[in-house]
């Protein structure tokens, strides 16, 4: 990996073409405010798009003279980077996707943070004002189209998958995009950039010119995920219960790659909203999928889903292997039927206002080594709760293997230790085993050392 820096000033793009001098000392001020270490990280991951990083920590290591600051102008606001990668440019000139990337994080974490999180006329507490401001902060974004009829598949897995893999979600893509789909992902490398790639050339093919490449990111992950080249929009939500509900309010169907602790995360999340006894009459196309390789994932993912959330929970998906063709057919068809039910209900196409999605999902969850100690991990519980809090675990696993403040407190405090019951225990055990086994806890060639410890009690 090349570690030669550049210093460089970049013009705007999009929104910021045209701003009031109010906003542009507003944005001057609060970039260098308490906001300022988010914007810088993000920044840097931004601008590493394409290299390859396994964590946060390793990231911000690398490139620890790295800075960014606003430039106020007399129209506008200019960024300017210095020792920033050199992978970010081209002759000197930084590519261009990168750049309206690098101002989608001015705009999510400077703007976003003084407009909505910041801002107290937003109820960040009842379910209502967390979604309203998940609203507001895509709409802010431009992600919304009023005259798009629902094609957009939102499509999960693995930064840290095969070759094998890796090809197949690009084939998948690509029969989307030849049945006029979109595609949303979590905009990082490996599963989140395949089928983007692949629907590319779907479009391309299709003389589809208005494909939809939305990337949806927060500030902890981003270091470990950065923005692929293709992700035509880019949002970063402020927190990962943010970013998931962004996934399932926007998109109309979602896929399922092979991935590790962050895709079983978004598994779990998803499963526990559909559990919900107001969304049983949803209809949400579910597919889990992967070439033949990849069968044995599934068949632990499904064992794991079926032992602790049971045969309702497993009747919300369907499993398709090695057959790329079949789920564009099925995703294709599932979403006529989204739309038909948007329809029929008088719903947005463009955001699901009425999937229930309650506070035990919204609540963000610090992964400190209490809470993650004293998670409800039993089935005396609805269904759903159990569903948060089974996500609730992964998700501090996912901390502790990537994210820069969850290794540092790893590091420091040792591993998380994770308790309910046994046979709950067991089956999460095996699960993360057989992650580990399949090197899906870390980009390749990279040693896991488990930043967790399972007890029964």
């Amino acid at each position: 990996m090349s570690t030669d820096l550049i210093d460089a000033q970049v013009s705007p793009t999009g929104q910021f073409d045209i701003l009031s001098k109010y906003e542009i000392h507003k944005l001057s001020h609060e970039s260098r405010g308490p906001q300022y270490q988010a914007f810088r990280n993000c920044s840097l991951a931004v601008l590493n798009s394409g290299g390859f990083m396994a964590d946060g920590k390793e990231l911000l290591e690398t490139y620890a003279d790295f800075d960014i600051f606003v430039v106020p102008t007399e129209r506008s606001v200019k960024l300017q980077v210095k020792n920033a990668p050199a992978i970010a440019f081209v002759d000197g000139k930084m590519i261009r996707g990168i750049a309206e990337h690098l101002f989608a994080v001015l705009r999510d974490i400077i703007y976003v943070n003084s407009e909505i999180t910041g801002d107290p006329r937003y109820d960040l507490v009842s379910a209502q004002g967390v979604t309203d401001a998940v609203f507001h902060i895509l709409r802010n974004a431009g992600t919304f189209d009023r005259t798009r009829v629902p094609r957009l598949v939102v499509c999960w897995g693995g930064h840290s998958i095969s070759g094998e893999e890796y090809d197949y979600t690009k084939k998948v893509g690509y029969e989307f995009a030849l049945r006029h789909l979109d595609i949303c992902t979590g905009c990082g490398p490996g599963a989140m950039k395949g089928p983007m790639k692949g629907a590319t050339i779907g479009h391309a093919k299709q003389r589809d010119r208005h494909g939809q490449y939305l990337g949806i990111s927060e500030p902890g992950i981003i270091a470990a995920e950065a923005p692929n080249a293709i992700v035509n929009q880019l949002v970063i939500m402020p927190d990962i219960e943010k970013r998931l509900e962004a996934f399932v309010r926007t998109g109309h169907g979602i896929v399922v790659f092979p991935g590790g602790a962050g895709t079983a995360e978004e598994i779990l999340y998803l499963l526990g909203i559909l559990l919900h006894e107001e969304n049983k009459e949803q209809p949400f196309p579910v597919i889990f999928t992967g070439p033949a390789s990849a069968a044995d994932y599934f068949t632990r993912i499904d064992q794991f889903i079926t032992s602790t959330l049971g045969e309702e929970a497993r009747s919300r998906y369907q499993i398709i292997i090695d057959d790329p063709e079949e789920v564009a057919r099925q995703m294709a068809a599932g979403i006529q039927e989204v739309r038909q039910h948007r329809k029929e209900t008088g719903d947005a196409y463009y955001f699901n206002w009425k999937l229930k999605v309650s506070t035990e999902f919204q609540r963000p969850f610090a992964p400190t080594h209490e809470n993650m100690h004293n998670l409800a991990l039993h089935k005396n519980q609805e269904p759903y709760l159990l569903a948060a809090n089974l996500r609730r675990a992964f998700s501090g696993i996912v901390s502790g293997n990537v994210k820069d403040e969850g290794i540092r407190i790893v590091e420091k405090n040792g591993p998380y230790e994770l308790r309910g019951d046994p046979a709950i225990m067991r089956s999460i055990d095996t699960l993360l085993e057989s992650f580990v086994k399949q090197q899906r806890m870390k980009l390749p060639g990279k040693a896991y050392i488990p930043c967790y410890r399972i007890s029964a009690g």
